[in-house]
């Protein structure tokens, strides 16, 4: 779960120095995570795929998938063991359920509370959302996608779908990803965030 700690603080850092190529259809978010893709310091790539890697492909932006949920929040659940791409689990517990409005329709997810983080500096308030929907398979990576929120009022969040982002081990099958539970189905097309990741060899 530090692999993933470490991918979480360098997405979200604004990154520094010269970028390395322009695409003026991105947003400046989505440069920022090709950029950190193109560092070879940190990167998730393996060497082999970093250096044929021009750019992650994205959905074009839509602010229809900028929304704000509310929170049943479970506060008495329990920990438990969430199975991952590898034999190692992670330790998580289910924060609450957000209830929110896509595409003229009431949905539902529930979102978890990562316990490698609790007590860490930045991370008070970092909540885990890992989600499926009807691109899986399709334009988008088949076990789903993740979101990172961040909780600063008592009974919403926000949710940004055009930051949905893949797990790592769709990059290198090394890395250990929680694998996102069926029941965090959206029974819709998620046209947000980024698409499956296609090889240039």
């Amino acid at each position: 779960m530090r692999l993933i700690l470490l991918f979480i603080v360098f997405l979200f850092l604004s990154c520094r120095g010269e970028k390395r190529y322009e695409d003026f259809n991105l947003t400046d978010y989505q440069r920022q995570v090709n950029n950190y893709f193109k560092d070879a310091s940190v990167s998730p790539l393996k060497t082999k795929d970093l250096k044929n890697f021009k750019g992650l492909d994205f959905f074009e932006f839509d602010s229809l998938y900028v929304v704000y949920a509310k929170i049943q929040q479970t506060p008495n659940s329990l920990p438990f063991k969430m199975k991952t791409t590898t034999n190692i689990p992670a330790d998580f517990r289910m924060y609450g359920k957000l209830i929110f409005n896509l595409n003229d329709e009431q949905h539902s997810l529930t979102v978890y509370e990562n316990l490698d983080y609790i007590g860490m500096d930045g991370y008070e308030n970092y909540l885990f959302l890992p989600f499926l929907d009807q691109t899986n398979g399709y334009e988008t990576y088949g076990g789903g996608r993740y979101i990172d929120l961040y909780q600063y009022d008592n009974d919403s969040i926000l949710i940004n779908f055009n930051r949905a982002y893949n797990p790592q081990c769709v990059y290198d099958e090394n890395f250990s990803c929680p694998i996102v539970p069926r029941d965090n189905l959206l029974n819709i097309r998620v046209e947000a965030g980024v698409k499956n990741f296609v090889k240039n060899y």
